[in-house]
């Protein structure tokens, strides 16, 4: 898109104002954002996940540099921006990065992002009705996807077969997994609903908790704390790196990684992971080859429109770890079906003398019960002064 002429109409057109946050990792940017802001990212085929923290983080508008529905497939970020009445104004062109600044007021009214009365670049402003047609044309897109996704598989096999098949390059820990169960959070789908419908299972396994980048601080929010955190380290928040929890930094194959020297500088001394993968897949693999005899993943997607939303390369990570994982591996909501909360012996103890409280509260209120209760007195005291007499 070429830069708008600064056209002084801005005026005419309602709209909605904030602050600009610019950045082109969008989960990075989620972790900046204040309600009423104006978040400006980079990020073609906008996926769920980096809607949901988009979401969750309340601005007025987003704007995006690249075309939020490309037509390669269905992805499923842009309807929850829009459902959530979020402005999206689309496809503006990487121009904005470079006419906009970090902190500034603009304004998006109409197709158009404004500083003051000067219209600065133009895009799409999408909504409900015209993202659910870009969706049903970007149906045609799903084969092709899934036979490029089929090369991609295989490519990268062959890059991670090590760490795959052999587990080679996961670090040695201290976290014990043998013999456990392992609870792999990110922070994503229904990760809220689904930890809250877990507090009874995690309470009575007492799971490895793993958080992944942002997953570490939904176990906080849920008022778990973790023990491990996997993950590029650039969005986990300082109160979760403050809990004291093992921290493995999910590096690229090159050994870089965004949030690596700020781990470090935060006291830290990690372990690092690398791979080309997720650094979800990079925690489940890790969990796995550390012994763990069930991995529950929180916060997951596993139907087809959520696995193709993750992009070719996230489906090629994804569908191999899962594989390697096999039936180790369960969803959250696979433990919500099959998992029922175990009576303990201190509330079936707690519920037998209650019940025997109401029954001698029934007695004592009714002409009967007192005339048995004072039978049972006698009898007592009859059945005492006996043992006495026999045993002194």
């Amino acid at each position: 898109m070429k830069l708008a002429t600064m056209r002084r109409r801005g005026d005419l057109l309602p709209g909605v104002s904030g602050v600009a946050r610019l950045d082109r990792r969008t989960a990075r940017l989620a972790t900046r954002l204040n309600p009423g802001d104006i978040a400006v990212i980079d990020h073609v085929d906008l996926d769920r996940r980096a809607a949901e923290v988009l979401v969750a983080a309340k601005p007025a508008a987003v704007i995006n540099a690249q075309p939020s529905i490309s037509g390669r497939y269905p992805n499923l970020g842009p309807q929850l921006i829009v459902s959530a009445g979020i402005l999206l104004l689309d496809n503006v062109g990487a121009e904005i990065f470079g006419v906009v600044r970090e902190g500034v007021k603009i304004r998006v009214a109409g197709d158009a992002v404004y500083l003051g009365d000067a219209e600065l670049v133009v895009g799409t402003l999408l909504d409900s009705d015209m993202v659910e047609r870009l969706m049903l044309d970007a149906q045609s897109g799903v084969a092709a996807q899934l036979e490029a996704f089929a090369v991609d598989t295989g490519e990268f096999l062959s890059r991670e077969r090590g760490l795959l098949m052999d587990g080679d390059g996961i670090p040695d820990i201290r976290t014990r997994f043998a013999g456990r169960h392992a609870l792999v959070a990110v922070r994503g789908g229904d990760h809220k609903r689904e930890l809250k419908s877990l507090k009874h299972y995690i309470r009575e396994f007492k799971p490895v908790l793993v958080g992944v980048d942002g997953g570490a601080d939904a176990l906080l929010e849920a008022g778990f704390t973790p023990h491990l955190l996997v993950g590029d380290m650039d969005t986990v928040s300082d109160a979760a790196l403050a809990t004291g929890a093992e921290v493995v930094v999910h590096t690229y194959p090159d050994g870089s990684a965004p949030g690596l020297a700020r781990v470090q500088d935060f006291g830290i001394t990690p372990h690092t992971l690398p791979s080309s993968g997720s650094s979800e897949d990079a925690a489940l693999l890790l969990a796995a080859d550390k012994g763990a005899d069930l991995v529950v993943a929180v916060g997951s997607h596993a139907n087809l429109p959520e696995f193709l939303d993750r992009g070719r390369e996230g489906m090629a990570s994804t569908f191999l770890t899962r594989l390697r994982l096999g039936d180790k591996l369960m969803d959250a909501r696979g433990v919500q079906r099959l998992y029922r909360p175990r009576i303990s012996a201190a509330a079936l103890l707690l519920l037998v003398l209650a019940a025997l409280i109401a029954v001698l509260a029934a007695l004592a209120l009714s002409d009967a019960g007192r005339t048995y209760l004072d039978s049972l007195h006698h009898d007592w005291n009859q059945l005492v002064h006996w043992l006495r007499d026999t045993f002194s």
